[in-house]
């Protein structure tokens, strides 16, 4: 039995899959809020070339090879693994693969975008870079990306996620990168939250509000972002295309795809070259977007226009959202606790292409630990939100016997979050609801 699917440095894909150009229906356009242009500004704030991919209706385009290198110098490609141990725990004829994500230098899936957008900010004469990050794997991406391009980045860390994972900081400070707590002083923008609420524990939106803000004071600083756009989704199809040729190599046909999903990164990044065979009709796989109860931006938010950050920098655009001003409560996924969601995703979710669930805080930690005890790798917060869901679906296989395939995003690993482990342990640990 094979346990690990790898591929060779040459089979790293050369092109990113653009979902645009497969969309069932039109995707509804940005729009500016009454009174303002924020489409106008969109230059100011973005690299060129990423606001370029990002309305690119291409259905694949070109990885620069510069770009590629650093992907196989870091990495790339990712194995396929197996999940055998996890399967005989569960007694389940459902097989279990997991994409491991968590094998790059910085954790997690995040570098395959941070790499591509410190790379298109170098070649246009940028000299630093600005974002946020919840749970801190965006911004060590970017912080390593930007230091190998040689750029300086400024990282606004949402405050409680900035409290509960102080080594993210030092990762990212050891890559180069500044880093604030946000809400900070540093920004007019932090500086108006906190005074109506010093103790805010922040949110995404407002992070992105300050990096957004920041980005604005020089025309040699730009913006980047971690999730929630198109061109981000883009540059992480490396990853479904990875999955696509390890499947295709031990002859499986995946039945159920799941990742988890806050902004859309991962889940896009890994899924979305299968969502097109789904929605040209060549495909029967159902695909799970697992997000926390705490923020259940797809099952209960609403489709409709509204803000990507909190302040309202950005145009309107078309998305399941909670409102721009939601703040979600202090669960250990940060990087799930967004209040809106990629326009495409919201899309093929409103066409019925995806099926959205929610899980609870402890039950997803409870089946984290399980995934550690089984399979020895430690998983992320957010990455067990996927595999709770795996281990229900392989639930069900056990009790009517059926043999699905089913296939895991492994987000990121879990070894800065030891104190969110630790609570579950202890007992201490809320539930979200």
């Amino acid at each position: 039995m094979q346990y690990r699917i790898d591929l060779t440095n040459d089979e790293v894909p050369t092109k990113w899959y653009n979902i645009n150009a497969d969309l069932p229906v039109e995707l509804p356009a940005p729009k500016n809020s009454e009174g303002k242009d924020q489409i106008a500004t969109l230059p100011q704030i973005f690299v060129n070339e990423c606001l370029n991919q990002e309305f690119s209706t291409e259905r694949y385009i070109k990885i620069p090879n510069e770009v590629r290198e650093l992907y196989q110098r870091l990495g790339r490609p990712t194995p396929l693994c197996r999940a055998r141990g996890l399967e005989e725990k569960l007694n389940t004829s459902a097989k279990i693969y997991y994409k491991r994500e968590d094998t790059s230098p910085t954790g997690s899936h995040k570098l395959n975008s941070a790499i591509a957008q410190a790379y298109y900010a170098k070649k246009e004469g940028i000299e630093r870079i600005t974002t946020e990050t919840g749970a801190g794997q965006w911004g060590t991406a970017l912080s390593l990306a930007a230091s190998m391009m040689g750029i300086d980045c400024t990282v606004y860390m949402v405050r409680v996620s900035y409290d509960q994972k102080p080594f993210r900081k030092t990762i990212m400070e050891l890559y180069d990168g500044q880093v604030h707590a946000s809400p900070s002083e540093n920004t007019e923008v932090g500086r108006k939250v906190l005074a109506e609420n010093p103790d805010t524990p922040g949110s995404l939106g407002i992070a992105i509000s300050e990096a957004v803000e920041d980005a604005l004071t020089d025309d040699k600083v730009k913006y980047t972002l971690g999730s929630v756009l198109n061109h981000v989704i883009l540059h992480q199809t490396v990853i479904g295309q990875e999955i696509k040729v390890q499947l295709e190599k031990v002859e499986e046909e995946p039945d159920t795809m799941i990742a988890c999903v806050g902004g859309g990164s991962n889940f896009g990044g890994s899924l979305f070259p299968f969502l097109k065979d789904k929605i040209q009709g060549n495909s029967d796989s159902e695909f799970i977007a697992v997000e926390p109860s705490a923020c259940p931006t797809l099952t209960h938010g609403e489709y409709r226009y509204d803000f990507g950050d909190n302040i309202g920098f950005t145009p309107l655009l078309k998305m399941f959202t909670l409102g721009h001003d939601f703040v979600a409560p202090s669960v250990h996924a940060g990087g799930l606790r967004y209040h809106g969601m990629n326009t495409q995703v919201s899309l093929l979710k409103n066409e019925g292409y995806i099926n959205p669930v929610t899980v609870h805080q402890r039950d997803v930690f409870e089946a984290g630990k399980l995934f550690a005890m089984c399979e020895g790798v430690i998983p992320a917060p957010e990455t067990n939100h996927a595999i709770k869901v795996a281990i229900d679906e392989a639930k069900k296989c056990k009790e009517t016997g059926e043999e699905k395939t089913i296939v895991v995003n492994f987000s990121g690993h879990g070894l800065m979050d030891f104190k969110g482990y630790a609570s579950y342990m202890d007992g201490t640990m809320e539930n979200s609801k």
